[in-house]
């Protein structure tokens, strides 16, 4: 059973009665009368390929609440495209399956760019993230909208149902709603939160002092969770990274848009299980190129310029303290969690948690270097708001194409 602890700034709702899922999804189907739930899935066509993805479909072939599915798909041929169409068809509502690969949407993504819209041409989940939204706020009818990743090993039906029950009950007012649980099998994953980004947050506060902000952004259980859930209204409104920055932007645009009283955390399960990331490339000069340590990087430099935005001063000597404080908030982390896996007769080799500090170290100096260069960095993919301010025939164009693309 999970604590009941309320800390932070926002609302935590934990799993401490076991509640019946069929009793859940019950609540769900009758307020789905109301309010139509959107599922988004952004996946690429090797993932279709994996047993994880088999699991996913099997339980989503039980969820009779959803109004509809959006798959966003990435590197796939038109064959593959194809393919994907007949194995989404065999679930029991309607799935749009965006080809982001196809002529299309590359078609739509020149007109983005020709109208001065930066980013469109970055692939990655971001833009497949922020495409699936835009095609979602062209259905009228479409309320809520959650979205999870497709490499969860051990997915259950209980993930979208807890992840929109927040947002979506009448009696609740939660705009939106991030998913977090447990990293552990028989050691402790999780390594850019534990040793990366919390170490960070911390190193933020004793360097430039404690905000609402960061103690907003210390307030998350598992910040870097790729699953979250929140309504249309909030959803036209918010600018999606490109980057490995996609979360903590996300949840720095929710921040901007509404009120930390209508914004909540869910123990979506019990623990989590997913492909794991290589800590970095195996090439020596480039490092930092690949894996998590690409992943910390970009995470810094989105932090560094939300709050650069937000008008603190970021001087290269400030940058030099809070690597220090990093370091020293990182190798505490390393004696919390030998702590914790001793306790709990977990496998902890310490060796390899040193080495994924000093990566993380490496790849935060780097960081602080290419922010001192270029304060701006990558631009986000813009709000759909402002999208269709400027293309207001932008939601028929859509409706159009993914029609075509999925008859």
């Amino acid at each position: 059973m999970a604590d009941f602890f309320q800390n932070g700034s926002i609302t935590t709702l934990q799993d401490v009665s076991n509640i019946d899922l069929e009793s859940m999804e019950t609540e769900l189907e009758k307020f789905s009368k109301r309010r139509n739930m959107v599922l988004l899935l952004p996946a690429l066509y090797s993932e279709f390929e994996t047993p994880a993805m088999k699991k996913i479909l099997k339980e989503l072939k039980n969820v009779k609440y959803l109004y509809k599915i959006i798959l966003g798909l990435d590197k796939a041929t038109e064959k593959q495209f194809e393919d994907v169409k007949k194995i989404m068809s065999n679930l029991n509502l309607k799935v749009d399956v965006l080809w982001n690969d196809g002529p299309h949407m590359k078609e739509m993504y020149k007109k983005f760019g020709d109208n001065d819209f930066r980013s469109t041409d970055i692939k990655g989940k971001g833009r497949n993230v922020w495409t699936m939204i835009g095609h979602a706020l062209s259905d009228p009818n479409a309320y809520a909208f959650a979205l999870h990743d497709c490499d969860i090993v051990n997915y259950t039906r209980e993930i979208p149902a807890r992840l929109f029950y927040p947002i979506i009950h009448p009696a609740l007012d939660f705009e939106f709603n991030k998913g977090y649980y447990s990293r552990v099998t028989d050691k402790i994953h999780g390594r850019v939160t534990r040793l990366f980004y919390s170490p960070l947050i911390k190193a933020l506060k004793k360097t430039y002092g404690a905000t609402e902000y960061l103690d907003y952004m210390d307030s998350f259980r598992y910040a870097l969770s790729g699953e979250f859930a929140f309504i249309r209204t909030l959803a036209r409104g918010i600018s999606i990274s490109p980057t490995w920055g996609l979360e903590v932007s996300t949840l720095t645009e929710v921040y901007e848009n509404t009120s930390v009283k209508r914004i909540c955390q869910t123990e979506i399960m019990e623990t989590y299980e997913h492909k794991h990331q290589e800590l970095k490339n195996n090439e020596p000069e480039k490092e930092l190129d690949g894996g998590v340590a690409k992943m910390s990087m970009d995470i810094a430099q989105t932090i560094f310029r939300i709050m650069s935005q937000r008008g603190i001063t970021l001087s290269k000597d400030s940058l030099k303290t809070l690597r220090t404080s990093f370091f020293q908030e990182s190798r505490k982390a390393i004696s919390k969690y030998d702590a914790l896996a001793k306790f709990n007769s977990l496998s902890f080799e310490r060796k390899k948690e040193i080495e994924a500090v000093e990566t993380f170290d490496k790849a935060l100096k780097k960081a602080c270097k290419e922010f001192s260069k270029d304060p701006l960095g990558v631009p986000s993919l813009s709000a759909w708001i402002s999208v269709r301010s400027v293309l207001p025939e932008i939601s028929e164009e859509f409706i159009k194409m993914v029609d075509k693309d999925n008859q």
